[in-house]
């Protein structure tokens, strides 16, 4: 599978669950995708949630996508963002209605944003599911 190919997935399926480490204890939760490119996996939580603090605390992360049969697990470190621009493209984006709440209660500033850039995909298939995994390096356009 190719880099593009695997963008196209993830774009596709934005539906993702994230593994993070709170203490000596993994934690999983789904997650909805922003947007998946050469620039980075990029996705965004409110300061209040558990998940933000796990974050926070380690960076270090996995991403699970899955869509068409293959299953897309990526590694890396995931990097608060603080770019107005893209809050504002977030909060008017057509699949983001539900964010409009947040700014009419006045609580918009508890948008945070991460990106995953630098990091390994591996993919997986019922058909290569004995095969060695080969780590891809994705999302490497810094």
């Amino acid at each position: 599978m190719t880099e593009q190919e695997m963008y196209n997935l993830m774009n596709s399926n934005v539906g993702f669950h994230l593994a993070t480490v709170e203490g000596d204890q993994p934690r999983v939760r789904g997650m909805m995708l922003f947007r998946a490119d050469e620039n980075g996996i990029i996705f965004h939580t409110a300061s209040t949630k558990d998940v933000y603090k796990q974050i926070m605390a380690n960076p270090k992360a996995e991403l699970c996508f899955n869509g068409d049969g293959v299953q897309i697990r990526v590694t890396g470190v995931l990097k608060l963002i603080n770019d107005d621009k893209l809050k504002e493209e977030i909060f008017n984006h057509p699949s983001r209605k539900f964010l409009n709440a947040w700014r009419e209660n006045g609580i918009d500033h508890l948008l945070q944003i991460f990106v995953m850039k630098n990091c390994e995909a591996v993919t997986w298939t019922m058909e290569t599911n004995f095969e060695e995994k080969k780590p891809v390096k994705i999302c490497c356009n810094t």
